[in-house]
């Protein structure tokens, strides 16, 4: 038997997070940036699954300001809980918790390496909604790649042009909205966006990357770092306004990402790309990244 309940402090918040980090090593966090996202979320439920005392399972339920008409749910159950019905008390709760909202429709995320969670979701109504390919670039592996950006243009970090958040926002309501599987996606407001995509524990301007032509940011791409996970570097948004595609810009970005994290002894980096985001993905091949663990976001029906 398992007894669902919110968190009721932050110890309990602790060990909602310690079965995520055990169940996704691989995008392992700190509390530190689950309280930032947290405070950027229009409402959420984090919640233990409980067993004899002991926690045998999470999940994490959130409305984002972005797509404020759907409940984007992650469960996670520890593996020697498995098959004994945490996932469906989970599921049921988060349920419930939706309904009271006024919503109909989760959206789960699974790893692409795990047919046991893909199978659990279908099994109640959940379909593929898109698909996100992991890869990662062992830089232990690589010599860093040549910076070369078209002339007139010149790459600079935002901690040296802390000027430029309003051209950064910029290239995000252009960029953002052409990404495969963020079309639907609302940028925030620009002192929103900043604080809750450029200001978190995970977000520093010396790891933030512009392309400029003169005070103009033409482009921009970013990390997104946890002490979590101490030696890899996640690239955030490479985004370039669309008059400028086509010319190396986000070439010139990324070389410079792959230089940065190199010289600053990460020993590797990871991203996830929709599997339809073929510039990107090509651009990625290039450089050298491989395959690595992904993620499959499906739509489904409460319980």
């Amino acid at each position: 038997m398992f007894v669902v309940k919110p968190c009721a402090d932050e110890g309990e918040e602790q060990l909602s997070l310690a079965v995520y980090n055990a169940v996704w090593p691989h995008e392992a966090v700190t509390m530190d940036e689950v309280t930032h996202f947290k405070a950027a979320m229009v409402d959420y439920a984090d919640l233990v699954a409980w067993s004899d005392g002991e926690p045998a399972g999470s999940g994490f339920a959130a409305i984002q300001p972005q797509r404020p008409d759907v409940v984007v749910v992650l469960l996670t159950v520890l593996a020697e809980a498995r098959r004994r019905g945490a996932g469906t008390a989970l599921y049921e709760t988060v349920s419930d918790w939706t309904r009271e909202r006024g919503l109909d429709v989760l959206e789960a995320v699974v790893s692409d390496e795990d047919p046991e969670s893909l199978a659990f979701a279908e099994r109640r109504g959940f379909a593929e909604d898109r698909r996100e390919k992991g890869v990662a670039l062992p830089l232990a592996e690589i010599e860093p790649p040549p910076v070369e950006p078209p002339e007139g243009i010149e790459i600079v970090s935002w901690a040296e042009r802390p000027d430029l958040a309003r051209g950064i926002y910029e290239v995000a309501l252009e960029a953002s909205p052409d990404v495969p599987g963020w079309e639907d996606e609302l940028v925030e407001p620009f002192e929103d966006w900043l604080v809750n995509d450029m200001q978190g524990v995970g977000d520093k301007p010396e790891a933030t990357f512009l392309a400029v032509d003169g005070d103009e940011v033409v482009g921009y791409a970013k990390f997104s770092l946890t002490a979590a996970q101490p030696k890899t570097a996640h690239h955030d948004l490479t985004g370039v306004k669309r008059s400028w595609r086509g010319h190396g810009i986000a070439r010139a970005l990324k070389a410079t990402q792959i230089r940065w994290a190199k010289e600053h002894g990460y020993d590797e980096l990871q991203t996830r790309n929709d599997e339809r985001n073929a510039p990107i993905r090509h651009l990625n091949r290039e450089f050298g990244y491989r395959p690595t663990i992904g993620r499959i976001y499906l739509r489904g029906p409460l319980a």
